[in-house]
Formats: structure tokens, sequence, C-alpha cells
């Protein structure tokens, strides 16, 4: 299976859009800094300066008003390893209607679509690794967190608790390990959870 993500994968891209120039007047001090950072990176100012708005527009200007506070992820991880089954249905428990709530505060609507692209955006914005990846009609979702097995079966339980309440006979299969979790799901070649908006 993991061979058959790997070679002849399509990467699932959202439409390319339209662009324009605008000028900002910024602190000397502020700009020097934004050219170490993008020289540390290896990217332009431009792409560097994109990434920080989009990271706003998507999730920071939000976290605020729902509640978000960062949390070390040395301190998830010890949490993780405390963690029983009956913890995680707890937490799903807790946490499932909060994130209709902050799906539909951000979207402004509560679909699969809405919900995959907050939890895309959520992740990026925690600075965790994820991927769709489109083969025919499956759809493979990657989450790659490094928290533990404990945060892994969290993180699978999260995902069927989505899905089913969208999709409650769909085959949801799963891969998993201590770092990574990986969700096949048939959903469809033209299935985008960008193309909400149109």
């Amino acid at each position: 299976m993991k061979e058959k993500l790997v070679s002849n994968r399509q990467i699932h891209n959202q439409k390319k859009e339209s662009t324009r120039s605008i000028t900002y007047r910024l602190p000397e001090k502020l700009v020097n800094e934004l050219e170490t950072e993008a020289t540390m990176k290896s990217i332009s100012q431009n792409v560097l300066v994109k990434q920080i708005l989009e990271k706003y527009i998507q999730w920071d200007r939000f976290s605020n008003k729902i509640g978000m506070i960062p949390v070390p992820k040395g301190i998830l991880e010890s949490l993780g390893s405390e963690l029983d089954g009956k913890d995680i249905d707890e937490i799903i428990t807790l946490i499932f209607p909060m994130i209709k709530d902050t799906v539909l505060f951000i979207k402004g609507g509560y679909d699969l679509k809405r919900c995959i692209e907050t939890l895309e955006d959520y992740m990026r914005a925690s600075g965790m690794n994820s991927d769709h990846r489109i083969e025919g009609d499956m759809h493979s979702f990657l989450i790659q967190h490094e928290l533990g097995m404990k945060w892994s079966v969290f993180t699978e339980q999260l995902l069927t608790q989505v899905f089913r309440s969208f999709l409650p006979d769909k085959e949801l299969k799963f891969q998993t390990t201590d770092s990574t979790v990986i969700l096949t799901v048939q959903l469809g070649s033209d299935f985008n959870e960008h193309d909400y908006h149109t």
C-alpha cells in the first residue's frame, strides 16, 4: 500500500490564483529580519512573506477568537504517554462539537470539504506535516505529528469520527505508526476540499 502511494501518485493541488503587486512600508529592522529568515530557508522574501500572510489569513486571525493557545510539543508528548483508551474517547467527545463550531466560524459552513480544509489549516499552523494525495478515486490523507503512538490513536479516532459523520457507509483504511497516520478513503477523482466556494 505504501509503495502504491509513493509511485504514480498525483499530488492534490489547489487552483492557481491570480496575483497582484502591492507595496508596504515596513521598519528596516523587520525587513532585515525577513531577509535573514528567507536566506536561512533558501526561499525568496516574497515566498516567505506570502507564507506568513497565508498562515495569518487561514488560521492565526481566528485562533484567539476560537480560544486556541499554543502548547509546546514536549507537553503534548508527555500528556500523550499518560492517555488510555477512555481518555482518548473523552477528549474526542469534548473536541468534536468544537470542531464543528470552529469550521462554521472560519469557513462559514459545515461540510466534509470545509472540515478537511480547516484541519489542514490547523496542521500547517501547528507545524505538522500533512499531505493529500489522489490516485484514481482513492484519496489518502497523511498526517505526520511525531508525538507518539497515543496521539496516532487519537488522530485515527478523530478522523474516523469526522468522516463517519459525513460518510457513514464509506470504508476507511488506516496505516498508523507512532509518528504518522494515513487515512485512505474513496471520495471520487473530482473531490477537492478547496472547491466549496464555487
